[in-house]
């Protein structure tokens, strides 16, 4: 299966991009694939984080441009001239809910950068919460340099994330640059030794799940939803997930625990 997909009792999903041959670059069959992890991960209750990673010297460098673009391409020729195009049970948003693009998933998502993230990478880096980095990992948004346009949400989240114009270098020059000057620019939150990547994911995951899981995702829905709208809205919606929580089981246990000097008890309701 070349997008592995693992929970374990620690309520961490560990997803893996397999496709050391292409530099993980992602076909139809693989983005419905991918999509359909985070479907799995959305709908798990056991499942409160999930870190991404790949296999080999690559992250995700997007779209394989041999297959996936003249399957696209050819489907919107037959769509334009009225013809019906059978995507053979595949959808064509799934390369956009793939890399996150209008995903509503408000569980936190750690991105274990191993290698080349480009393109689709990086695309789908804009949807994760937290980055990790190997200090052999590059990024770029490589789009323009081959004629091309990053439409899976890079434009949009990209200046969103980090300085203006650290981003519009990242947008307009098109170059690949280093993990360490992705760390610089704050595109990540940590580079670390390829060998030391995953552990220090996994701590990552470790502190988050020891948090209340309702008030993680009810925290993470609020910053998102709150950046699409103006502030009074913004502060509508905080109230109102505020109020989920503090109404949650896991609202009462947590200050319960505390009182008694031990570890909470989270059932995520």
């Amino acid at each position: 299966m070349p997008v592995h997909y693992e929970t374990g009792d620690d309520h961490v999903t560990r997803i893996v991009i397999d496709r050391p041959d292409t530099k993980n670059a992602m076909d139809m069959e693989h983005f419905f694939l991918l999509r359909s992890a985070w479907d799995r991960f959305d709908d798990d209750d056991q499942a409160w984080v999930a870190i991404i990673t790949g296999v080999g010297d690559a992250f995700l460098s997007g779209a394989d441009l041999k297959t996936y673009i003249p399957q696209i391409t050819e489907h919107q020729k037959r769509i334009s001239a009225g013809e019906v195009s059978d995507l053979g049970g595949y959808q064509l948003d799934d390369g956009m809910k793939a890399v996150l693009r209008g995903v509503k998933l408000y569980k936190p998502i750690i991105a274990a950068v191993n290698g080349v993230c480009v393109a689709g990478g990086m695309e789908m880096l804009g949807g994760c919460d937290i980055r990790v980095a190997a200090d052999t990992a590059t990024f770029g948004v490589l789009e323009p340099k081959r004629g091309l346009f990053a439409g899976g949400g890079t434009t949009v989240r990209l200046p969103r994330q980090i300085p203006y114009p650290a981003a519009m270098e990242l947008l307009l020059c098109a170059d690949r640059i280093s993990a360490s000057r992705a760390l610089d620019m704050g595109l990540v939150n940590e580079v670390t030794a390829p060998v030391d990547l995953m552990g220090r994911a996994e701590d990552f995951a470790r502190r988050i799940t020891a948090n209340g899981p309702l008030a993680v995702r009810k925290t993470k829905e609020s910053v998102l939803r709150g950046l699409a709208c103006d502030m009074r809205e913004a502060y509508r919606i905080e109230s109102e997930l505020a109020a989920e929580v503090f109404g949650s089981d896991d609202a009462k246990e947590g200050p319960r625990a505390f009182a008694e000097k031990r570890t909470p008890l989270w059932t995520g309701h």
